[in-house]
């Protein structure tokens, strides 16, 4: 079994840099050691937290009294059908590598998901999805240890239960552990019926027009670049979980109430009446702008929707500029870094705003560790 460390510090294993240490930490690099681990720790009623990318992830100060275990393990196995190829990726996989792979070699299904950090395991967790995708449109298989059962499993896509940045995954936290996940791609070098209207138009095309797979990703990178969605040293608002909130969705009744208070406010129709009201809108609209700061935490100075930790590059020792360092140039001096306490702070703010301008409460989108909204 692999070796076990006690005492680390979890913030330099999230995206937002925040979190206390690890009673105990391990790292898996096999499924079977990734198995034997948090199923000797659950025998000896031993808490566990299973830690993929930390994009996704806002850990206590106060940190993790139990075991965590890190998953990384690697590998993808790639099967030809016809005009389709099914992929699967093992738990450990950069995401975003996997896309990369996807529009080299003619993939087609993901590549409006470029850019998303993280581990492939946390995909349908989370059911990620951003730019018109979801990866609920794709996969057809995750590989699973049942920690109530015992048993390996191999779950379909209905038994994934997939909704709306949901899962039966994420609806019990504590039951299952990611192994591996299977896609179905399409072999195209075009992508997926563009969705979106913010990519369609700056990709120039009308809603259900195709490209090619490298002007899809091409064109998503820029976008969430220019949003602070891309991982990068040098830009703080990179310092961040992504969107903190995930965008409502009303059932009739509430959406004539918000109608009411909020004339011609942006709606995308769901089903059975409902509506799916943007977050970004209704945070600006309560009065928070972008760089409104709390503390060491602010929300983005490029999307209202992410809540970021300026400060957090101190925290993980970033290198400095290597030309400005070839230089002699000094090091800037870094903000403080926010705490968990500081993010949660400033999220409660924005959630109560928007509740008493509009009536409507926001949902984190995180997994919030020890800590509650």
């Amino acid at each position: 079994m692999a070796d076990r460390v006690a005492g680390v510090r979890l913030a330099p294993f999230t995206t937002l840099r925040v979190g206390g240490a690890a009673r105990a930490f391990a790292e898996a690099s096999t499924d079977e050691e990734l198995v034997e681990l948090v199923s000797v720790a659950d025998r000896a009623g031993e808490p566990v937290l299973v830690l993929g990318g930390g994009s996704n992830l806002v850990i206590s100060d106060e940190g993790f009294d139990g075991l965590v275990v890190r998953v990384c393990t690697r590998g993808v196995e790639v099967r030809d059908e016809a005009d389709r190829v099914v992929v699967t990726a093992r738990a450990g996989e950069d995401w975003d590598a996997l896309v990369t792979r996807a529009v080299a070699e003619g993939w087609s299904g993901v590549e409006c998901l470029s850019g998303v950090p993280g581990l492939v395991g946390s995909t349908p967790i989370q059911n990620v999805g951003a730019y018109g995708q979801d990866v609920s449109q794709t996969v057809t298989g995750v590989r699973v240890y049942d920690r109530r059962s015992g048993e390996v499993l191999d779950l379909d896509a209905a038994q994934c239960g997939f909704s709306y940045r949901h899962s039966a995954f994420k609806a019990d936290l504590a039951r299952y552990v990611v192994l591996s996940v299977t896609y179905v791609l399409e072999r195209s070098d075009k992508s997926g019926p563009i969705a979106y209207k913010e990519l369609a138009a700056k990709l120039g095309v009308a809603i259900g027009d195709r490209v090619t797979l490298h002007e899809a990703r091409h064109a998503v990178l820029e976008l969430r670049r220019g949003k602070g969605m891309v991982l990068d040293a040098a830009d703080p608002d990179t310092c961040s979980a992504g969107s903190f909130f995930t965008n409502p969705v009303l059932s009739a009744e509430r959406a004539a109430e918000l109608e009411a208070r909020a004339p011609g406010y942006p709606r995308w129709d769901m089903p059975g009446g409902a509506v799916k009201v943007p977050a970004a809108w209704l945070i600006e609209h309560a009065g928070f702008a972008k760089g409104h700061r709390r503390g060491p935490a602010r929300i983005s100075t490029k999307h209202t929707l992410a809540l970021t930790n300026p400060g957090g590059h101190a925290v993980t020792g970033f290198p400095s500029d290597p030309e400005e360092v070839a230089l002699g140039v000094p090091s800037r001096p870094s903000p403080a870094p926010a705490t968990a306490a500081d993010l949660l702070a400033l999220a409660r703010e924005v959630r109560d705003g928007v509740h008493a301008a509009f009536g409507v409460t926001l949902v984190p989108e995180p997994v919030l560790v020890r800590l509650t909204l």
